[in-house]
């Protein structure tokens, strides 16, 4: 990337304010540490190194048993802004809940953090969604070496650029607040099984506290809790 590109202001929509760090920073944990007095649409970006390392904080009016629906929605941003950049023949798919994948490797994904509550009814005063995944290998290593997982660089992506990338992820995000915010849970989930690859079912739901709901052909319904999926990220290795 070029030098120009890391020292230029974030170009982010209305209400997102830009807070860049220092490569080798932990844009998360640096939005979880100023999250109680940033306020809602802070965005912090690791600038510079080999991932996309980019966090927003959030203040859901809603108890935190909803709130968690912004991971989706985070989801389907993150999946919509690298789109725009990618080649036609690598789709962009989700293993649930998390996980970014390109041609059945690992590419990143989200996560989330939120302040402590006493129970699932009450909101949180603030809640971090992060995202992070792979932009390229070090130099010497060949395509292949790490077979599960992949990055932009090696699936062609001819823009690269986390700044970029950073504005186009605020701009997705906003627009899906917003859709989750007039019309409810049912386009949010919709958006976000679309790109589902795994678990596969005949039929998939997403019910109002993000559980995952599974039906096969005989009508058999299971569930899968998104609340425990959310304690261990499948992706977070991507980053080191």
């Amino acid at each position: 990337m070029r030098a120009a590109d890391l020292d230029r202001r974030l170009d982010l929509p209305p209400l997102f304010r830009g807070v860049t760090l220092r490569e080798g920073a932990d844009a998360f944990r640096h939005a979880c540490a100023i999250a109680p007095d940033a306020g809602s649409g802070t965005l912090v970006l690791a600038r510079g190194g080999l991932s996309f390392d980019c966090a927003v904080v959030l203040e859901p009016a809603m108890p935190l048993a909803r709130a968690r629906i912004a991971l989706y929605v985070g989801m389907t941003a993150l999946a919509d802004a690298l789109a725009l950049a990618a080649p036609p023949e690598h789709p962009i798919g989700f293993v649930w809940p998390d996980l970014v994948r390109i041609d059945g490797a690992r590419l990143g994904g989200v996560r989330l953090a939120w302040s402590p509550v006493v129970g699932e009814l009450q909101a949180p005063s603030w809640l971090v969604l992060h995202a992070g995944l792979r932009l390229a290998e070090p130099p010497g290593i060949e395509p292949g070496h790490f077979p599960d997982r992949t990055s932009l660089e090696q699936q062609g992506f001819e823009d690269q650029d986390p700044v970029r990338l950073a504005e186009r992820f605020a701009r997705h995000l906003m627009a899906g607040l917003y859709t989750w915010q007039d019309e409810g849970l049912g386009p949010v989930a919709e958006q976000y099984l679309a790109r589902l690859d795994e678990p596969k079912a005949a039929r998939r739901g997403i019910d109002p506290s993000g559980d995952l709901v599974l039906i096969d052909a005989d009508g058999a319904e299971t569930r899968r809790a998104l609340v425990q999926a959310l304690a261990a990220p499948q992706w977070l290795d991507l980053l080191e």
